[in-house]
């Protein structure tokens, strides 16, 4: 596997906190926006970026994601230009592990083997294929796996000890727990119940066990990032996108600037998370 995505666990390990995974939607209002969101984010605290991949008819994002998908495209986002972002950021970050989320048809419409020798050249660290069970795993998680690209898997609330074991069997870079049940955005994911799954999935697992679907706040994502190897963030993050554009839905003067900030608030709480687990 691509070697960023274990380094980087390893030394968050070693300086004792959880990860901050943020997520946006590659193209998001436009393609020179998106890309200086996406430099913005690590300075403002993110270890590693989940980049969106627009689809037309994405079954398990709620609102806010899906509207940021439809404004990408709008936009003329494709699957191109959103491999395209990740080599631009390259030229200047080559530490920031870089996962890929969305849906497989875009994929299969470039081509498996083509996606997948562009998102190595262009730095892609890990794929995370919401469609893509463990029963099609050739269609895509193996050739991912033989090229060094992660495949990283989803578990839910209820994804029972067979189908984890299911689950886990060809699961790389860290786990991604969905903390309820439903879309992206729709609840608040209790830290009570974080915390007994991700002590049940470690049972099964070496692998970082990362935990998203809710985060909004400061306060919650201490509180999820106390039990858990790291804390996603998506919806409030592409909410905080959306409450920044103009009517017309264009980027405003305060867009990057708005997101970087908002990004610093949460990672402040992701980055606490530790302190609040030892007290």
């Amino acid at each position: 596997m691509t070697a960023r995505m274990d380094q980087k666990f390893v030394a968050l390990k070693q300086e004792g906190r959880p990860a901050f995974i943020t997520y946006f939607m590659g193209g998001d209002p436009d393609f020179e926006t998106s890309l200086s969101i996406m430099k913005a984010l690590p300075s403002a605290g993110a270890d590693i970026i989940e980049l969106g991949m627009p689809f037309s008819d994405p079954m398990a994002d709620g609102p806010a994601i899906q509207l940021a998908g439809q404004r990408a495209l709008k936009g003329g986002q494709t699957l191109a230009k959103t491999l395209d972002l990740a080599k631009r950021f390259r030229e200047e970050d080559q530490e920031t592990p870089i996962v890929m989320m969305g849906y497989y048809n875009p994929i299969y419409i470039y081509g498996v083997d083509r996606f997948l020798d562009d998102a190595l050249a262009f730095g892609i660290d890990g794929l995370i294929v919401v469609d893509l069970p463990p029963e099609m795993d050739d269609e895509l998680c193996i050739p991912a796996l033989a090229k060094g690209i992660n495949f990283i898997r989803l578990a839910t609330p209820t994804t029972d000890e067979k189908r984890l074991v299911t689950v886990l069997k060809n699961t790389s870079g860290f786990v991604y727990y969905v903390s309820m049940n439903g879309i992206t955005g729709s609840a608040l994911p209790d830290p009570s119940l974080v915390a007994g799954a991700v002590a049940r999935i470690k049972s099964h697992t070496d692998l970082p066990i990362c935990v998203g679907f809710g985060v909004k706040t400061a306060d919650h994502a201490r509180a999820i990032g106390a039990a858990a190897d790291g804390v996603v963030v998506g919806s409030a993050i592409v909410s905080e996108i959306a409450s920044s554009l103009t009517e017309e839905g264009a980027a405003g003067p305060d867009t990057v600037s708005a997101v970087a900030t908002f990004v610093k608030g949460l990672a402040t709480g992701v980055h606490g998370a530790r302190l609040v687990a030892a007290e």
